[in-house]
């Protein structure tokens, strides 16, 4: 076993409040463990019920939790408090990863951590806690991601937003004034000595749900659709694909009369390629 990290067995597991930079620089130094290491030490675990093994695990991991429990300080919650929180899912990860599924830890991990920082949240920030349905908190989550890119929401994205999230225009609104009113916090700064060479380990999945199995089966719903519309649009014609791009996906984007003009035709033809082409994708996905 590397000598650093058994001498990182001392390390408290508990997050200190007066000294969080010397915190994280601790757990910065602790090596990353390699694939074979962390599979000795889970399997010491899950068959033996090592103990020692299991803190290695969460030592190896504690700078993933601060790596993940960063990217949450624009709710203007103590970054020590997240990363407690975060802490506390890495743990019960531990406890329940199997080391004969193939994955590696901090991919089943991820899942937990972020779990338990959601909670926090909605525990905690005086926005949230208005948003007590999952619709609503799958709202907050995805409409905060959103205005750190975009400005005020038109009309036509708001109804895209309530459209993809099972909500009404009304309630997309609602939380996007309800969003502005606290700005302040939004774009709390990062801590300057974050260490920019841990990879993030997964893309955020805006859910409430703590079920692991059921964010990790969700993700793979996204990647296969993902594929499928990929696939579906290297299949469409390549007059019905540029228009698809950009009107839907361009920065900016192009309206109906502007693609009309350029591909000589009307206005409506262009809206009746792009409806065709939309069922060609859903079509796709749906198959």
């Amino acid at each position: 076993m590397n000598t650093q990290l058994q001498r990182a067995q001392a390390m408290p597991l508990a997050v200190p409040g007066h000294d969080l930079d010397a915190y994280i620089r601790a757990v910065n130094a602790v090596p990353v463990l390699s694939a074979e290491e962390e599979r000795v030490l889970a399997e010491r675990l899950y068959f033996q019920e090592d103990l020692d093994a299991a803190r290695n695990l969460v030592l190896a991991h504690l700078r993933f939790v601060v790596h993940i429990a960063r990217s949450y300080t624009g709710y203007g919650l103590p970054l020590g408090d997240l990363i407690q929180e975060g802490n506390v899912g890495l743990m019960k990860a531990v406890k329940r990863f199997d080391p004969a599924k193939g994955v590696r830890l901090v991919s089943f991990a991820v899942h937990w951590i972020k779990a338990e920082i959601h909670e926090y949240v909605i525990r905690n920030w005086r926005i949230v806690k208005v948003a007590t349905t999952k619709a609503q908190r799958k709202l907050f989550f995805n409409l905060r991601g959103q205005k750190k890119r975009l400005g005020r929401l038109t009309p036509e994205e708001a109804a895209r937003v309530a459209d993809d999230l099972g909500v009404t225009p009304e309630q997309v609104k609602e939380m996007e004034g309800r969003l502005g009113a606290y700005d302040a916090s939004f774009d709390g700064p990062i801590n300057d000595d974050e260490d920019n060479t841990i990879p993030s380990p997964a893309a955020y999945l805006h859910s409430d749900n703590s079920d692991p199995a059921e964010l990790l089966a969700e993700q793979d719903d996204q990647d296969r659709n993902s594929r499928k519309l990929g696939s579906a649009l290297l299949a469409l014609d390549d007059r019905s694909r540029d228009i698809l791009e950009r009107r839907w996906l361009a920065d900016s984007k192009s309206t109906l009369q502007e693609l009309a003009d350029e591909y000589g035709v009307s206005a409506e033809r262009i809206r009746q390629l792009e409806n065709n082409a939309i069922k060609k994708l859903r079509n796709a996905i749906a198959a």
